[in-house]
């Protein structure tokens, strides 16, 4: 089972990790299937709680816009992954995430990519 993070803001990832009011938190199975997801709003704007609420609800991975060298490195050394500067729908992050295809620093994008003969 992998726990996932993702600071929100409406449908969108988080532009700063530091600044989120809103979490997006899911749990996914071996299988790729969710098992518990839910949206949690944070008592108050603070990177501090928000690497404690990561902490103490066990995640594995975030998936977060723009975050400070500082808290990126705290989490790199609490062993847990860190997918940053994704910009885009942070259900499309989810998505890429489960299919092996996200990468720090993607801009997700939902509509359909324009062809070489449109």
């Amino acid at each position: 089972m992998t726990k996932i993070l993702i600071p929100i803001f409406g449908n969108d990832i988080s532009p700063r990790f530091d600044l989120t009011a809103e979490v997006y938190i899911v749990t996914i199975d071996a299988n790729g299937q969710y098992q518990d997801e839910r949206i949690v709003v944070l008592p108050q704007i603070s990177a501090e709680q928000l690497c404690h609420l990561i902490l103490t609800e066990n995640v594995k991975v975030v998936i977060c816009g723009g975050i400070e060298d500082e808290y990126y490195q705290y989490l790199l050394w609490k062993r847990i992954k860190v997918y940053d500067s994704i910009i885009g729908p942070w259900n499309t992050a989810v998505s890429r995430f489960l299919d092996n295809a996200l990468h720090p620093g993607d801009i997700l994008n939902d509509q359909k990519e324009p062809s070489i003969n449109e």
